[in-house]
């Protein structure tokens, strides 16, 4: 069997792609052992009424600084504060999420739609009712990134 591995530090997120003939017994087992590989996907850890609770990065629709705080908001709209500076979220979540301004990341499959506001500011509009700016120098990666001119 050929077997090629490229390791790359753009890589966000694993991906094996077999093309076989026929499933074996070994080639059953390596599929099993690579999907649980990625169930060992990082989670995030917040803390909401003294509790610690871990969140999928998939549930997390925004992560922010409010004042001193770095909080997040998942996708039921529940608050939870972080002890990880953003630049470190951001090395921990996958390309689902992008930096909207110096102190907000966004999961771009949260979005429920943007607004032009002032300044050359865009208003970003989360699924869940969370609000946030995406400031001007950040737009045009913003952009880029969802694909929109």
């Amino acid at each position: 069997m050929k077997v090629e591995c490229s390791i790359s530090a753009d890589c966000k997120e694993p991906r094996a792609v077999l093309y076989i003939s026929k499933m074996t017994e070994s080639i059953a087992e390596i599929i099993s052992m690579l999907e649980r590989e990625q169930a060992d996907a990082p989670t995030v850890h917040g803390v909401k009424d003294r509790k610690t609770y871990f969140i999928p990065p998939e549930d997390i629709a925004l992560v922010r600084t409010e004042g001193r705080e770095i909080v997040c908001y998942d996708n039921c709209k529940n608050r939870y504060l972080l002890d990880l500076p953003l630049y470190g979220l951001e090395q921990i979540l996958d390309d689902r999420f992008v930096r909207i301004s110096k102190s907000a990341l966004v999961n771009i499959r949260q979005i429920s739609h943007v607004e032009a506001g002032f300044n050359g500011t865009m208003e970003l509009v989360m699924k869940n009712g969370v609000t946030d700016y995406i400031s001007r120098s950040f737009r045009k990666k913003f952009k880029e990134r969802l694909g929109l001119k």
